[in-house]
C-alpha cells in the first residue's frame, strides 16, 4: 500500500510576500534615508577639493569636532554606568514610586530639547539651584564643555536603560544563585555571569546614546555658551552656514559628521557582534 506524501504548506504570514515586503522596505528606506543622505554627497560635490579640505580642517571646525565627539563619548560612557544601575534597580527591586521613576526615564523622549537646555542652563548657572553650590568650589557647569556633557547625558540615558531592561528581566536569578552556591563572590558573579550576558545590549545602548548625542542641537546650545574653540559644537556651525546661505559649506560639515558617525557606529557594531559570538561560545 503506497502512501502519498502531502507537500508541506508554507507557514502563514500576516505580512505580504517577500518580494512585495522587500520592495516596500527599499522604497521606504530610499525616501527617508538614502535619498537625503545622497543629497549631502551631491551638494558637497559642487565644492572643489581644496575648498572642501580648507573648510573641514579649519582650526575652528576641528575644535568643534573635538568638542562634539569628545563630549558625546563622555556622556555615552556615563550613561552606560548609571544607565546600568538604573535599569538594574528598576528590574530587580520593588520600592515605593517604582512606576513613577520608570516613567521618568522616558521624560527626555517627550520633553522638547530646547526646554531641556533652558532648564539645565538655569539650574547649573552661577545663580541656579545647583550651580550656586558648585561655584564656591570652583566647579562651573553652565556655558562650558561640562554643561554639554550634562545635557547629552540627560538626553541619552533612556537609550541605555530601555535597551538593558528586557535583557535584565530575562536574566534568571537562579543563575546568580548557582554562582553563589559555587563560592563566587558578588564581583565574580557580576563579571563572569551577568556582564557577559548584558554586554551586547550595553553596547547597543552605548551606540544609540552616542549617535544621539553627536547630532544633538537644541539642548546643547543653551547650556554650552557657544564660544568658538572652547564650547562650540559642529551642529551649531552647520546651522550658522545655513543661515548664511552657504549650503555647500553646511553639507560639507554634515558629510564629515556623517562619515565619522558611520565609522564609529560600524566599529561599535563590530564589537557588539564579537561580544555576541563570544557569549554564544561561552554558553
Amino acid at each position: 500500500m503506497t502512501h502519498t506524501r502531502k507537500p508541506m504548506s508554507k507557514p502563514h504570514s500576516i505580512l505580504p510576500g517577500f518580494r512585495l515586503s522587500l520592495g516596500y522596505t527599499i522604497l521606504y528606506l530610499s525616501l527617508i534615508v538614502l535619498i537625503p543622505l545622497s543629497a549631502i554627497f551631491f551638494k558637497t560635490a559642487l565644492m572643489s577639493w581644496p575648498d572642501f579640505w580648507a573648510l573641514v580642517t579649519s582650526p575652528r571646525v576641528v575644535a568643534s569636532y573635538k568638542v562634539t565627539f569628545g563630549t558625546s563619548l563622555v556622556a555615552a560612557l556615563i550613561n552606560c554606568l548609571f544607565g546600568l544601575v538604573v535599569a538594574w534597580s528598576l528590574t530587580r527591586y520593588q520600592f515605593v514610586g517604582k512606576r513613577f521613576f520608570d516613567a521618568l526615564v522616558d521624560l527626555p523622549f517627550a520633553l522638547p530639547t530646547a526646554v531641556a537646555g533652558i532648564t539645565l542652563s538655569s539650574l547649573y548657572s552661577v545663580n541656579g539651584w545647583v550651580g550656586q553650590y558648585l561655584e564656591p568650589h570652583g566647579i562651573k557647569v553652565a556655558y562650558t564643555p561640562t554643561g554639554i556633557v550634562v545635557a547629552l547625558t540627560f538626553i541619552g540615558l533612556p537609550f541605555v536603560v530601555r535597551t538593558l531592561q528586557p535583557v535584565l528581566e530575562d536574566l534568571e536569578a537562579e543563575v546568580e544563585e548557582a554562582a553563589a552556591c559555587l563560592g563566587a563572590t558578588r564581583w565574580q558573579t557580576f563579571r563572569r555571569v551577568i556582564f557577559p550576558a548584558i554586554l551586547p545590549a550595553l553596547l547597543t545602548g552605548f551606540t544609540l546614546a552616542f549617535a544621539r548625542a553627536i547630532g544633538e542641537y537644541g539642548s546643547v546650545i543653551f547650556i554650552a555658551g557657544n564660544m568658538p574653540m572652547i564650547s562650540e559644537i559642529t551642529p551649531l556651525l552647520i546651522v550658522a552656514k545655513l543661515e548664511q546661505y552657504d549650503y555647500s559649506g553646511a553639507t560639507a560639515l554634515a558629510l564629515v559628521m556623517l562619515v565619522f558617525s558611520f565609522v564609529l557606529l560600524f566599529t561599535i557594531n563590530g564589537l557588539q557582534w564579537w561580544a555576541s559570538r563570544r557569549g554564544q561560545r561561552g554558553a
